[in-house]
């Protein structure tokens, strides 16, 4: 990695599109430390000293703790992602965006189009939600209709220009400009989880026990990016042999070529589906006003609280985890089933004259593959599951209170991954330009 951003900086080009990207990522930390007008930011932190669940802690990971200081980018990019993901499941569903979508560079410009509408409505209600539901709780100094719509305008205003930046990132820097600026986001609250960690196992303790500690820290965090470069980087390779064809004096095909099939063939999207569902009736109950009681609701919500998983005080809410591993594998196989069609592989394959060694053309082929993708589903899911555990024990067992968990590790790591590799690749094509001219 060190070698290849090392001859990245050797060439002019890439040399300035890095630094763009760096400057671009300095006006978001810059934006992340300006307050919203009429917010009381004291607020949004007691209500966090208060509520410990996942969904309010990777929703500020994810805006880089803006969110924590209701700062005028709060919301961050999280509209655009969610967009972005209905986007992806409607053009499957509905035909008309499917066409869209097959009809190339026009096709995929309207898409971008639509999916920066959606953002920008979805940061509106969001944005409304939190000023109504927030704003009526102690958020807003003076709760009007005037402060209310300064806040939403604000968010939404933030979220858009954050939308256009990850835009000119991708444009004019190096790698996905949304990844990128969610990365960022995620990596600048990892000095504050580690001096966290660092206050709670390792001030104040003996040199013997606090080093345990920081080894033991250490090996975990490795042991997790190890884990997490195999998983995104695994595949499973199943072989095409195309048949030959003579035309004339001239013969074609022949090749052997493969279909990679990723590991983790959905990402980080289950994780996100599961969290999402599991603590939805718990930010709507927050908004309501309804959280702390002691019916039988609230203690369905302190089971689908994050925060109650694997502590040894509250050992009976732990039946969630249970319920978040299951709707991770399921959401496993939706989305992959949504995304990836054997069907239409295996006719695509027919029609070039390909075929699996050992496996009929035609419904076998199917068969084949279905078979095949829902053993590497199943695996996927497992090491998924096995992230995102293993972060939510280390906090509950022991308390450390982090926002780094599961889901921010993969997403770092394979944005890191993408983005290395498209740098290679824009180095290989300028040495390619290079010989071609010579």
């Amino acid at each position: 990695m060190l070698e290849t951003f090392r001859k990245a900086f050797q060439i002019k080009d890439i040399r300035k599109k890095i630094g763009y990207t760096f400057l671009m990522l300095i006006v978001i930390r810059i934006g992340s430390e300006l307050p919203t007008p009429g917010v009381d930011p004291s607020y949004i932190k007691d209500f966090f000293a208060q509520n410990t669940g996942e969904a309010f802690n990777l929703f500020n990971a994810f805006t880089g703790g803006s969110f924590e200081q209701m700062s005028v980018f709060a919301l961050s990019i999280t509209p655009y992602i969610t967009s972005s993901i209905i986007m992806q499941l409607l053009t499957i569903a509905i035909p008309k965006l499917e066409e869209m979508q097959k009809e190339g560079e026009d096709g995929r410009k309207k898409i971008v189009a639509i999916t920066r509408y959606l953002t920008v409505a979805l940061a509106l209600v969001e944005s409304t939600a939190m000023a109504v539901g927030f704003g009526r709780r102690g958020l807003l100094v003076e709760y009007n209709f005037v402060n209310a719509a300064i806040v939403v305008l604000t968010l939404t205003a933030g979220s858009a220009f954050l939308m256009w930046i990850g835009e000119r990132i991708t444009e004019k820097g190096v790698g996905n400009g949304i990844s990128i600026v969610l990365v960022i986001n995620i990596i600048s609250r990892i000095p504050n989880d580690m001096t966290t960690l660092f206050e709670q196992f390792v001030k104040g303790k003996s040199l013997a026990s606090g080093g345990l500690a920081v080894v033991i820290i250490l090996a975990i965090i490795i042991a997790l990016v190890v884990f997490v470069i195999v998983l995104q980087d695994g595949e499973r390779r199943i072989a095409v042999q195309y048949s030959q064809k003579v035309v004339g004096r001239k013969t074609f095909g022949g090749q052997s070529t493969h279909i990679p099939l990723k590991i983790n063939t959905a990402g980080v999207i289950p994780i996100i589906f599961a969290s999402s569902l599991m603590q939805f009736p718990i930010v709507i109950a927050s908004f309501l006003g309804k959280d702390g009681g002691t019916g039988i609701g609230s203690e369905i919500l302190r089971g689908m609280n994050q925060g109650n998983w694997c502590n040894p005080e509250n050992l009976k809410y732990s039946w969630g985890l249970l319920i978040y591993i299951i709707l991770t594998v399921f959401f496993a196989y939706f989305y992959t089933s949504i995304t990836f069609n054997p069907l239409e592989i295996a006719n695509n394959m027919k029609k070039s004259g390909g075929f699996i060694p050992g496996i009929r053309p035609g419904k076998p082929t199917v068969e084949y593959l279905t078979r095949i993708l829902n053993y590497i589903i199943f695996v996927g899911a497992c090491g998924l599951v096995l992230i995102q555990i293993v972060p939510i024990f280390f906090n509950g067992w022991l308390g450390a209170k982090v926002s780094f968990g599961g889901t921010s590790l993969i997403i770092i790591v394979s944005v890191v991954l993408e983005t290395l590799k498209q740098i290679e690749s824009q180095m290989l094509v300028r040495n390619y330009k290079g010989f071609l001219n010579n």
